[in-house]
C-alpha cells in the first residue's frame, strides 16, 4: 500500500511540474530543482529505519549526487553554441550522467 501511495505522490509532483512548464518554464525549473524527491524519500526511509543509519547513508549519497545530477543539464546549456538538438543534448547528458554515477559509486561507496 505504501508503495502505491509513494508512486501516486511522486507521479502527481512530476505531472504538476510538467503542467506548470507550459505556463511558467522558470517556475517549473525551480520546482524540479527543489529537493522534492529528497523531501519525500528521507522521511519514508526514516520511518522504515530503526536506528537512523540507513537514513544517514541515503542523505550522504544525495549530498554527493547533487553535483553529478547537474552534469546532465550541461549539454542543454551549451546546445546553442554547439548546434546540438534536444535529443543530442539528452543523449550527451545521459552519457555524462553515467560517467558521473560511476564516479559517485566509486567515491561515495553508498
Amino acid at each position: 500500500m505504501s508503495f502505491l501511495v509513494n508512486t501516486m505522490v511522486s507521479a502527481t509532483v512530476i505531472a504538476l511540474a510538467a503542467w506548470i512548464a507550459h505556463r511558467a518554464p522558470s517556475l517549473a525549473g525551480l520546482l524540479v530543482a527543489l529537493p522534492i524527491s529528497t523531501m519525500l524519500v528521507l522521511p519514508l526511509v526514516h520511518l522504515q529505519d530503526s536506528d537512523g543509519s540507513r537514513t544517514l547513508a541515503v542523505a550522504r549519497g544525495i549530498f554527493f549526487a547533487i553535483p553529478v545530477a547537474l552534469f546532465f543539464v550541461t549539454p542543454f546549456l551549451v546546445a546553442g553554441r554547439l548546434g546540438l538538438t534536444f535529443w543530442q543534448s539528452c543523449v550527451a547528458g545521459c552519457a555524462i550522467l553515467i560517467v558521473g554515477c560511476v564516479l559517485h559509486r566509486f567515491f561515495v561507496r553508498v
